[in-house]
Order: structure tokens, then C-alpha cells, then sequence
């Protein structure tokens, strides 16, 4: 019953592979670099947040 659960939870090179179709299947090619550089900018901002709240946290 336990190993069922660790092997459930592995990602193997099918899994990525099958997704990578999925998505270039749903968007296309020509949209996939406008979304990765949308979440690109997206973790950049939530970086910088989450630095500044930290900044402002250990002046008090």
C-alpha cells in the first residue's frame, strides 16, 4: 500500500513528455513564448514582493 503511494507521486520522462504535447497541442506553438515570458515576469514581481516585505519586516 506504501509503495503504491511513492510511486504515484513520480514524475518519469513519459509524464513530462505527455504534457509537453498536451500544451503545445492547446496553444501552439507561436503563444508558448508570450505564456513563459508571463510567468517569467509574474515570479520576478512575486520575488520582489516578497523581498520588500521582508525588508520592511526587519526594520521593526
Amino acid at each position: 500500500m506504501i509503495s503504491n503511494a511513492i510511486f504515484l507521486g513520480m514524475i518519469g520522462p513519459w509524464q513530462i513528455a505527455i504534457v509537453v504535447a498536451l500544451v503545445l497541442l492547446m496553444f501552439g506553438g507561436k503563444k508558448i513564448p508570450e505564456l513563459m515570458k508571463g510567468l517569467g515576469t509574474g515570479i520576478k514581481e512575486f520575488k520582489d514582493a516578497t523581498k520588500t516585505e521582508e525588508e520592511g519586516t526587519e526594520e521593526k
